[in-house]
């Protein structure tokens, strides 16, 4: 049965195919946060182009394999990936230049349900690094801004040194169309803006209840506290979608590392309805 099911599988979802660093990108200046835009190797046939919200499993040769979210795609086919150093493998990746080959298979897992939030308000809450997942959703929407009512961003990061993309965070603050909302854990002198969590910016409302669909990725607690703000404000839990960031090994099922309760976020995540992961929000150190 088990391998009736690889069988099925297209070939870049189980051997990782050749990719090449074309720039990096140094997102913090700890160097702790870092952005890869990769191209494939000629002769590399890419299959489809990633949907905001999936992942793709990048691989190390000689050291190992980790799911990063995709965090933007080029307009000549480029995938970026925005990387954490928090394990053997992101910290051996933290080091390299443009010009290394990396191996990539993917993409893979469930994408943000932006056509389901066509004709309504778009609520978009991020924590630190939580915002590369959202923010190929966040170009998609501003593309086709008649599309949509008010667009609110909320982004809290732990000190103004921490926050990601800052450029891009400084064009959205200067548009007309983008409600653009951020918080940090611990200011600065130079820090003029919030200070405190993520969730007193949702409290702030802005958005209609009746008609907003919101998505959130960061820390589980951050998205436990965030829906609850959500429902406050009178969203149905059937409106907000949670991205489960958890450690995910095979990015196929086969392997159970990311089980929760019935679900597998490699395969039937990691975007999901709230309501599908609040039991497991409920229990305590999962």
């Amino acid at each position: 049965m088990a391998t009736d099911a690889v069988a099925t599988l297209p070939d870049q979802a189980m051997a990782p195919e050749p990719w090449r660093i074309h720039s990096v990108r140094r997102d913090v200046a700890s160097n702790e946060v870092f952005s890869w835009t990769l191209y494939p190797e000629p002769g590399v046939e890419p299959g489809a182009a990633p949907a905001p919200g999936q992942f793709n499993m990048l691989y190390l040769f000689g050291v190992g394999e980790v799911p990063i979210s995709v965090s933007a795609i080029t307009d000549d086919g480029g995938i970026v990936h925005t990387i954490r150093a928090v394990g053997s493998v992101t910290r051996a990746m933290q080091d390299l230049e443009a010009g290394t080959v990396v191996g990539l298979r993917g993409p893979f897992g469930t994408a943000w349900p932006l056509e389901q939030a066509r004709g309504r308000d778009l609520v978009l809450v991020a924590g630190g690094i939580g915002l590369a997942p959202l923010r190929p959703l966040i170009h998609a929407a501003l593309e086709r801004r008649s599309e949509f009512g008010r667009v609110v961003v909320c982004y809290g990061a732990r000190s103004p040194g921490d926050m990601i993309f800052r450029d891009e965070l400084d064009a959205w603050a200067e548009r007309d169309d983008v409600d653009l909302r951020i918080t940090v854990d611990r200011g600065t002198a130079a820090w003029r803006g919030d200070v405190g969590v993520v969730t007193q910016l949702v409290d702030r409302g802005g958005f209609d209840r009746r008609n907003t669909l919101a998505l959130t990725c960061g820390p589980e607690v951050m998205m436990r506290f965030t829906a609850s703000a959500l429902e406050r404000r009178g969203l149905k839990p059937e409106d907000i979608y949670v991205s489960m960031e958890r450690n995910m090994r095979c990015a196929v099922g086969f392997c159970g590392h990311c089980q929760i309760g019935a679900h597998f976020v490699c395969r039937d995540g990691p975007v999901f309805p709230y309501p599908v992961m609040e039991p497991a929000f409920r229990v305590r150190e999962l």
